[in-house]
């Protein structure tokens, strides 16, 4: 079972290929000798999913193969955030959760990823471990001949709703009755785990809003269910062809990512959404302490901490990473590029529906559009614009990248190199304060460049160096 390897977020493989019933039976027993090993069996597991193709079939499948290691699981009724179950872990105290979610990835992919007892994204430790073990097992047990009513009635699944416990938590975190002072909120869950969860809320404090793709499609309206840009037209299209609406908030298909539109129908970038954040739970909510970002992520969250003395953390690619400092209460806020953010006092894990309800709080209380937001902190700070590209390798340049990692040119785009970063890829900080960094994808022959740098022209000069590099 080589091909089972945990990645950032977990195992993703596509459905019927890789990701069948007898390899998802491999993964959830190497987790219960796991949690077994680690002297946790009585405390029991979450098990959840999302709303993708075959998710709840196999959540049950899991607890079933865990009663067989007698492993009590709280099983989710139905599709449920990834947060929600963070939330759960902690409430419940359990050993962890089994989450079945391929996040924003393709329709045709679905994964499994564990989370341990602290409630975050498990570390490399542990899914080594857990990968050693699925390696060492050779067959198919199969998981018991006991059904799922026969082991509700045994007391060893408990089925769950975790919905309202964690509504309710957010009633504690976010001033809706300020949010209900914005007008419209277009709210799009993009077919996931998120209906329910972003926009019952709102409705609950009478906030007029416009709701879209709220019903459960294994197909994701035909595109990934991430909200990105070039996947929401759409939304983008309701929120700037409607006056009265004045915001508009998505989420991923498993809930953990955000994507913000302004009233104008502007795609406001991750990167802005956390410096934005960031400076408006410091200044506007007296909050102190810490803040963490990605290597990958923009440095104009480094200039909002500057401004405010606050501490910065750079972190590998990965949440898990950004969770830790969360449960060790080192940070107020962490974020990454990629849509994943939380705060000090919330889960360990990243959450889309607390950052949607956080920016329209934001955009109330403060009486502007997110445009005219970052515009001030521009003015503030300085100007900082951010993109990603991939670059697909040839297999000769597939073969020398590490190579070429070892020789990185004094200059790109004529400025001089000042710094490298090797924490997570090869991250080349520039005299002027620009960066560019090159990450290889660890499952394809694909180089993910990012760039920042004070103005589009200057980035895309850079950009373009830092490709020539890379191809010649």
């Amino acid at each position: 079972m080589e091909h089972i390897v945990f990645g950032t977020s977990g195992w993703r493989g596509i459905l019927g290929e890789e990701f069948t019933f007898p390899n998802v039976r491999k993964v959830i027993r190497a987790i219960a000798a796991h949690v077994i090993d680690e002297g946790e069996r009585e405390k029991g597991l979450v098990v959840g999913f999302d709303s993708r193709f075959m998710g709840q079939r196999f959540a049950q499948e899991a607890a079933r193969v865990l009663a067989g290691s007698g492993i009590k699981t709280y099983l989710c009724d139905r599709d449920t955030p990834t947060p929600v179950i963070s939330q759960v872990i902690l409430q419940k105290k359990t050993a962890g959760a089994i989450n079945f979610t391929a996040s924003h990835n393709p329709y045709d992919y679905n994964g499994i990823k564990f989370s341990p007892s602290w409630g975050g994204p498990a570390l490399p430790e542990t899914t080594r471990d857990i990968e050693r073990r699925i390696h060492a097992d050779s067959g198919d047990a199969g998981a018991g001949s006991d059904t799922l009513t026969a082991l509700i009635d045994k007391g060893l699944v408990l089925v769950i709703d975790p919905r309202g416990s964690y509504l309710d938590d957010l009633e504690s975190k976010i001033d809706f009755d300020a949010i209900a002072t914005i007008g419209g909120i277009a709210v799009n869950p993009l077919y996931g785990a998120g209906r329910g969860y972003l926009d019952e809320p709102l409705l609950r404090h009478n906030v007029p809003v416009r709701l879209i793709n709220n019903y459960p499609d294994p197909y994701f309206g035909g595109f990934p269910p991430e909200p990105a840009e070039k996947y929401i037209p759409d939304f983008i299209s309701l929120v700037k062809g409607d006056p009265d609406i004045k915001l508009g908030i998505a989420t991923d298909g498993d809930a953990d990512r955000f994507g913000i539109i302004d009233g104008d129908g502007s795609y406001i970038e991750p990167n802005y959404i956390i410096a934005l954040l960031l400076d408006y739970l410091v200044r506007s909510k007296g909050m102190q302490g810490g803040v963490a970002r990605s290597v990958a992520t923009s440095h104009l969250v480094d200039a909002v901490a500057a401004k405010h003395g606050v501490e910065l953390y750079e972190t590998p690619v990965g949440f898990k990473y950004i969770g830790e400092l969360i449960s060790q209460d080192k940070i107020i806020i962490g974020g990454e590029e990629s849509a994943g953010l939380t705060i000090r006092g919330h889960v360990p894990e990243k959450d889309g529906i607390l950052a949607c309800f956080l920016v329209a709080e934001m955009v109330a209380r403060e009486g502007r559009s997110l445009r005219e937001l970052l515009e001030r902190l521009y003015s503030d700070v300085g100007r900082y614009v951010t993109k990603r590209v991939n670059i697909t390798l040839s297999p000769e340049l597939d073969k020398g990248f590490a190579g070429k990692m070892g020789a990185i040119p004094a200059s790109f785009a004529g400025i001089k190199v000042e710094k490298l970063i090797t924490i997570d890829g090869m991250k080349c900080v520039l005299a002027d304060g620009s960066w560019v960094l090159f990450r290889k994808s660890g499952t394809e022959p694909v180089v993910r460049l990012y760039g920042e740098s004070s103005s589009e022209d200057k980035l895309m000069a850079l950009l373009d160096a830092a490709r020539d590099f890379i191809l010649r």
